[in-house]
Parts: structure tokens; C-alpha cells; sequence
């Protein structure tokens, strides 16, 4: 979940932006301990059956076999050979995910992956976001954004609206929308008809008062006072998480929150998966492929929704290693690549969480009054980059070289930090997941 961990909090200092982004791309592959890295942009995280079995089969023949969903419901490819790119871009440009070879960074559009589905909504954003990708591939001027800069596109439910993306659109009541900048408190109406028109705008704007004032910036959320908010106050959601079933008291904006989506098992429409740390291998991805009706979404919180799919496909989902009941310690539970993909890393952090949570599981923890089961979410770190950490509070916990430190982080968290052992870290992050102040 975002933010990316060159994300800034309010009031700190902004990084210096003056070389470009590191990001990496379908075309730009990253090195890494265990190989190169890509990462293959899916807006809205929409999938075909086709596409789904192209990348599992890419996975295996040029990769570790693995394939891996980020927090903006992107996929990885991990274990690359360094000269395997051209290949792999001929796998993707003839299955259709690789639209334009200029802009495929740019393509971070992240939407709500029950819209149209359920009926808690008030629009089905995929509209807007094959509309989005198509115009920002046609648009020279969009190929300047970072590969970090964020679209986000919310039916109203306020479960992407929540994670402060550069460019958010929440839908409202009677085909209005409400236009987001960064982490500003207010927003403006983006016109009905124009919306995916208003979003472009604004990003485009941001751009140039980048190049008429002089300033490096990667987000909107690192110059906020050079492009004016609007005299809308935004839905209380946007800013921190909501719980299943929350309301917000300020607007008529009905939300059902992220977890919908992030335990698993049947949702209205269709079936709701996860994965352990949104790692699947190419045979769970052949699995996905072939219990779905002909669409995946790919979700931020590392899990997909299968439209349409029955429920009658959930045992052989569940017999593939993905997550199909909700009430699991895993719900919402992530962690930085850590050893041995990346030298930076001061352990295996995934399968040290790996042990916590099963441990975790196996315990028991009784649920928390006003939240689901699992708690606040939790993500574990290798080093102080903190590479995925999610949006809001959160429980931090960190890697020292002798062991873990759990920290409770993020917005009105003054919780002490705890340092312990591999052995004492599921009861001290099951604890700090309870927590409720």
C-alpha cells in the first residue's frame, strides 16, 4: 500500500529530486541480489485470462518462476537474466501489456477493484481507468510524470481515496466527483462527462509549474502550496483506511473499506483471493486464470477479485495456496523483499513473518473491538527504507541485525518501541496490531 518509500510525511524535509527516478519498469530492469527486476504497470490491476497466463509463462521461461503484486496492484518479475529484456518485452507487447514503450512507467493507476460489483459504489471507475491509460500513453507531455506519480480512482467507497495518491478522483451521489491533489484536506468538482479529462489536467499542470517555478519534485504532495486545493472538504475516509462497514459522518460518500477486498472468499460478483506477500508461482497463476470468468483484478492489497467467478472455485483456490476465508493474521500483513534479494537487508524478513504469522494463527488472537480480526496492518522492514510500508498506522517492524523492533507508526501513534527476538516477535506484533489508541 502506498506510500513508496521515497514518500514524504507532512513537514519533513523533501529529498533532493533533481536526478531522475530509479523506478523500475517493463523495459528498465532493476538489478537485484537475485537477479533483474521487472515491473509490469497494470492499470486499475486489470487482467485477462490471456495476459495472466503470458506472465506465468514468462515467469517461468525468464524468471524464478514467481510472480509478485505490488501495492498499486502491479506485477513483478523476479530472477530475470539482465540480457532477457527484449524477450520479455515481446512477450508482453503480444498479449497487449505493453502499450507504449515511452510511457509504460507512467502507467501507476490504482481504482477500486469492487466497483461495478457489489453495489457499494457510485461508479465503475474501469471506465475511467482504460479511458486514463489510453490518454496518457496518447499524451507526449505525460511521459515527464515519475514512474512514483499515482492516479487514483475511487467509486466513493474511499478504500483507494485513502491512500494520498499525487491525482485522486472520488466519485459521489448523481454522477458527481470530487478532484483530490496529494494529501490536500480539500478538493474541487471535476465536471460530469470530463472527469478522466480533469485528472489529466491536473497532472499536466503540475508539470508546469515545476518548470515555471524551477522546482524537483516526483509528487504533488512535495510542493502542495504550488497548486491550489479547491473549496470542497474531501470525505473523512481519505487519509486513513477505513474498517469494513464504516460510514463517514461528514458527506453522503457510502465506503466499505479496503478489507472487502483484502480478506478473501466470496464478495458480491464474484471471489476475493490473497497471497502471501503477493507472491504466487506461475501454477497458482494458471489456477487464478482458470477460475475467473474472464477478468483478474489485481488489487493494492496484494490479492485479486475474480468478477463473475463462482464460489464453488474457492476449495481449488484454496488448495493452490491462495487465501480464501477472511479472518486470517495474514489479512494485511506485508513485507520488503529482504534477504537474499536485496543486499540492504539485515535478514529474511519474509520468512521470519512467515513464522510470526503462521505462529500468530495457530494462537489464536482474539479479534479487537471496532476492527477485523487481524488489526491495524503490520509490514516488515529489512532496513530503514522501509520499501512498501503502508499508508496510515500501521505496525513498523524494523530489522536491527539481533533481532526485530515493533513499533505502532503513523498518524496519532505515540506507542513505544519494543525491541525482541525472532522468538518473541508474534506475540509482541500481535499485540501491537490489537492496538486501539
Amino acid at each position: 500500500m502506498p506510500p513508496t518509500p521515497d514518500a514524504t510525511a507532512p513537514g519533513a524535509a523533501v529529498p533532493d529530486r533533481g536526478r531522475a527516478d530509479a523506478c523500475p519498469g517493463a523495459l528498465r530492469l532493476h538489478p537485484a541480489d537475485d537477479g533483474a527486476l521487472a515491473r509490469v504497470r497494470l492499470p486499475g490491476g486489470l487482467l485477462t485470462v490471456r495476459q495472466a497466463l503470458a506472465l506465468a509463462d514468462a515467469a517461468e521461461a525468464l524468471g524464478d518462476g514467481e510472480l509478485e503484486t505490488t501495492s498499486r496492484g502491479n506485477v513483478q518479475l523476479r530472477g530475470l537474466a539482465s540480457h532477457c529484456g527484449a524477450e520479455l518485452a515481446e512477450r508482453l507487447r503480444a498479449v497487449g501489456l505493453l502499450p507504449s514503450d515511452t510511457h509504460e512507467r507512467v502507467r501507476n493507476i490504482v481504482a477500486s477493484p469492487l466497483a461495478g460489483l457489489d453495489g457499494h459504489g457510485f461508479a465503475d471507475v474501469q471506465a475511467w481507468v482504460r479511458e486514463l491509460d489510453a490518454r496518457l500513453c496518447a499524451s507526449d507531455w505525460a511521459a515527464g510524470l515519475s514512474g512514483k506519480f499515482l492516479f487514483a480512482l475511487d467509486d466513493g467507497r474511499g478504500d483507494v481515496a485513502a491512500f494520498d495518491a499525487d491525482v485522486t478522483l472520488i466519485a459521489g451521489p448523481d454522477g458527481s466527483a470530487l478532484l483530490r491533489l496529494g494529501r490536500a484536506a480539500h478538493g474541487r468538482p471535476a465536471p460530469a462527462g470530463q472527469e478522466v479529462t480533469a485528472v489529466l489536467d491536473a497532472a499536466r499542470t503540475f508539470l508546469d509549474v515545476l518548470r515555471e517555478s524551477g522546482r524537483k519534485a516526483w509528487h504533488l504532495r512535495e510542493v502542495p502550496e504550488l497548486l491550489p486545493a479547491g473549496p470542497v472538504p474531501v470525505p473523512a475516509f481519505a487519509g486513513a483506511a477505513p474498517a469494513v462497514g464504516v460510514v463517514p459522518t461528514a458527506g453522503a460518500v457510502r465506503t466499505v473499506g479496503p478489507l472487502a477486498t483484502a480478506a478473501g472468499g466470496a464478495v458480491a460478483g464474484g471471489l476475493s483471493v490473497g497471497m502471501r506477500f503477493g507472491r504466487a508461482g506461475a501454477a497458482q497463476w494458471r489456477e487464478l486464470a482458470g477460475a475467473c470468468a474472464g477478468e483478474i483484478r489485481l488489487t493494492p492489497w496484494r490479492g485479486a477479485v475474480l468478477p463473475g467467478a463462482p464460489a464453488d472455485r474457492l476449495p481449488a483456490l484454496a488448495a493452490a495456496g491462495f487465501r480464501t476465508a477472511p479472518g486470517s493474521p495474514w489479512e494485511r500483513a506485508t513485507a520488503c523483499t529482504g534477504l537474499p534479494g536485496c543486499a540492504k537487508s539485515r535478514a529474511d524478513v519474509r520468512a521470519d513473518a512467515a513464522r510470526a504469522l503462521d505462529a500468530a494463527a495457530v494462537a489464536g488472537s482474539p479479534p479487537v473491538t471496532g476492527l477485523p480480526t487481524a488489526g491495524l496492518p503490520v509490514h516488515w522492514s529489512g532496513c530503514e527504507r522501509r520499501c512498501g510500508h503502508p499508508a496510515g498506522r500501521w505496525v513498523d517492524v524494523l530489522a536491527t541485525g539481533q533481532g526485530y523492533r515493533v513499533t505502532v507508526n503513523g498518524p496519532a501513534s505515540a506507542g513505544a518501541a519494543v525491541d525482541v527476538t525472532n522468538e518473541e516477535m508474534a506475540e509482541a506484533v500481535a499485540e501491537a496490531r490489537r492496538t486501539t489508541k
